[in-house]
């Protein structure tokens, strides 16, 4: 039914809606993105609400939370790569339903739990892992899917639009979340994630497409080798990786950390979703700014200069000597880091094999949970001293490391904004 009632639209307005909007012009495309935005919300108010219940009601220390990261952060890596293979292989439409409804109903769980007051350190650790071994599968497969939804040509427009639709996430559900917890508990986040996913599953069900048919002459083994073998054959894949892994991994342990800081500064659980919706309006900023400076012809030197403000701006976050501040460093901190995913994700999605593209992206989600697995890192070392010298440590690593590819690596500092899919 889908299907026929874009038929009908006029061929020339639905070319006017793809120029004006991009991808988002594209009605298949749109309603999956719309989908996904409720699922993503979904995802990042169930990270804040779990951080929040383990540090105010559960009394954790900066150690267990990043023992919480750490739990949903293996598992997921773990299972990354068969992901990747898994989305090469089987329909990834069927695949992403799947996903939606275990992740429901594990928030579900979790919600019951906590609602009934039974919740425990260790159901929240071993939730978590069950999540992560879920998302395993959610983000190769998410990153593989939406390529079959567009045209080649609307790819940096569908790889803008992913970036504001996490970005938009990071500034409105935090700010909700943290209104929710104040006024309903934890639980309410949790049953307010339930949602999220089930639109997800629905939106998925209304989508009538199917991936390209699977070669599977080949077993696992011999497809994750074969993933592994490309990645290596190339150097700016290696490098575009390799950074974006840096940079979750030393970067954003700032986010595992943050209701520690929002404790710092006096401020309840509403005080900790401002301070990641900062994060948030600052990307959602940076993703306006990469969508006019893309085709820029240095836009690697424009990439590399981004992520050492980021890195600047965490360290100026790690001592704001007041909460407005770090508003600012964060707002900041959250723009520049936007111009090196943009332009680096959608180098990977226009080089990348059609053939290769679930094993490639399942390398490269990997990423995203590197983010709370370095919050194991920033945690120990937190324990010890504390949560600002923590995270201003990763922070100066990960310059150390976009310093010496900058300086070392023409093949990224030379990226021309107009050349991206050239190979």
């Amino acid at each position: 039914m889908a299907t026929t009632i874009e038929q009908q639209v006029p061929t020339g307005f639905r070319a006017n809606l793809t120029s004006k909007f991009g991808a988002l012009g594209n009605a298949r495309y749109r309603r999956y993105w719309l989908g996904s935005l409720a699922s993503v919300g979904a995802i990042q108010m169930a990270f804040m609400a779990q951080n929040w219940l383990m540090v105010d009601s559960l009394g954790g220390t900066a150690q267990q939370l990043g023992f919480l990261g750490a739990a949903t952060a293996v598992p997921t890596i773990l299972v990354n790569m068969f992901g990747g293979v898994l989305a090469d292989r089987v329909d990834r439409r069927m695949l992403i339903m799947s996903v939606s409804a275990a992740s429901s109903l594990l928030l579900l769980l979790l919600a019951i739990l906590d609602a009934t007051n039974t919740i425990q350190i260790w159901h929240l650790v071993a939730i978590a892992s069950a999540q992560g071994l879920v998302m395993g599968f959610d983000g190769p497969v998410r990153s593989s899917f939406f390529p079959l939804l567009i045209e080649r040509k609307q790819m940096m427009s569908a790889v803008a639009l992913g970036s504001v639709m996490w970005q938009f996430s990071r500034l409105v559900t935090p700010i909700a979340g943290g209104l929710l917890i104040t006024h309903g508990g934890t639980e309410s986040v949790f049953f307010v994630g339930v949602v999220g996913w089930v639109s997800m599953l629905l939106v998925m069900i209304s989508l009538r497409i199917s991936s390209p048919p699977p070669d599977k002459s080949r077993n696992v083994v011999e497809d994750i080798v074969e993933g592994v073998r490309f990645i290596l054959a190339r150097r700016d894949f290696i490098l575009l990786i390799g950074l974006t892994y840096s940079t979750h991994f030393f970067g954003m342990q700032y986010l595992q950390l943050m209701p520690l800081f929002a404790q710092r500064f006096g401020r309840d659980a509403d005080g900790y979703g401002i301070l990641l919706s900062a994060l948030g309006l600052g990307a959602l900023t940076g993703t306006v700014v990469v969508s006019r400076i893309r085709r820029h012809p240095r836009v690697g030197y424009i990439m590399l200069s981004g992520s050492l403000v980021f890195t600047a701006m965490v360290m100026a976050f790690a001592f704001a000597p007041s909460f407005y501040m770090a508003l600012v460093f964060l707002y900041i901190g959250g723009l520049a880091n936007t111009i090196f995913f943009v332009v680096a994700m959608t180098v990977l999605q226009l080089r990348v094999p059609e053939q290769m593209r679930g094993r490639v992206m399942g390398m490269y989600t990997i990423t995203f949970s590197l983010i709370p697995l370095g919050g194991l890192m920033g945690g120990t070392i937190a324990s010890i001293y504390n949560e600002r010298i923590a995270i201003a440590i990763g922070a100066a690593i990960l310059a150390a490391i976009f310093v010496l590819v900058g300086i070392t690596q023409p093949v990224i500092r030379s990226l021309n904004g107009t050349q991206l899919e050239e190979v």
